[in-house]
């Protein structure tokens, strides 16, 4: 499990925009927190500088007690291991096969080739997707694809999970299974952090919300 703590975090790009000001907050190991606000707001780059896709201006963001500064290139790739992502886009491979897809960052990471086979049906299974294995994105519903996502995401099984509105393209129903496999990940002790602009989903799960309004942390939402 991992835990996530920004501290006086700022972030500002080139062109004088001011992502994030002053944000500072505590997700403890095991958590499962949402991350809201409007489009702009702040939230994906809040996932950012977690992954280390992007780094602060000010301020210091730690990960599991490590402060992410110490972290440099070399040691990144080792660093992201522990983290999944998902994203709105699922991002797959289009002339990839949902195995193949899947399979990617076992590849990039060495391992042989029956741990791949093993870990990639192992995490289909948990997504509900064991039989499509061999089919390609194009063949697959819009929350088919987002579940490949998911699976690939937790292929390594991470201990600490980030999805940037993992539900932006789906419909209600689609959404709530969407979100049951998170927090069927958070069950098994994974913390999770989801940014989502939908208040009635994110009201409706009833868990802890940090909202974002212009960069910055105007309102917390702690479920008793």
């Amino acid at each position: 499990m991992s835990s996530v703590h920004f501290d006086q975090v700022y972030k500002r790009y080139e062109n004088g925009h001011e992502a994030m000001r002053h944000v500072t907050f505590q997700v403890n190991r095991g958590e499962f927190v949402f991350i809201t606000g409007h489009s702009g707001a702040g939230k994906s780059t809040l996932l950012k500088l977690i992954m280390l896709m992007e780094r602060p201006t000010r301020g210091q963001i730690f990960v599991d007690g490590k402060n992410l500064k110490s972290i440099g290139s070399r040691a990144m790739p080792y660093f992201r291991r522990s983290i999944g992502v998902v994203f709105q886009d699922h991002q797959l491979i289009p002339d990839r096969t949902v195995f193949d897809n899947i399979a990617l960052p076992l590849i990039i990471s060495g391992y042989p080739d029956k741990d791949i086979g093993r870990r990639v049906r192992a995490a289909l299974d948990k997504v509900g997707l064991l039989k499509k294995e061999n089919y390609y994105p194009i063949a697959l519903s819009g929350g088919e694809q987002q579940r490949v996502g998911i699976a690939r995401a937790v292929i390594n099984k991470p201990t600490l999970l980030l999805a940037d509105e993992p539900t932006g393209n789906l419909d209600p129903e689609l959404s709530n299974e969407i979100m049951e496999l998170f927090m069927r990940f958070n069950r098994a002790g994974v913390t999770v952090l989801i940014a989502s602009h939908d208040r009635s989903l994110v009201q409706a799960l009833n868990y802890r919300t940090l909202q974002l309004e212009h960069g910055s942390l105007i309102e917390e939402e702690v479920v008793a």
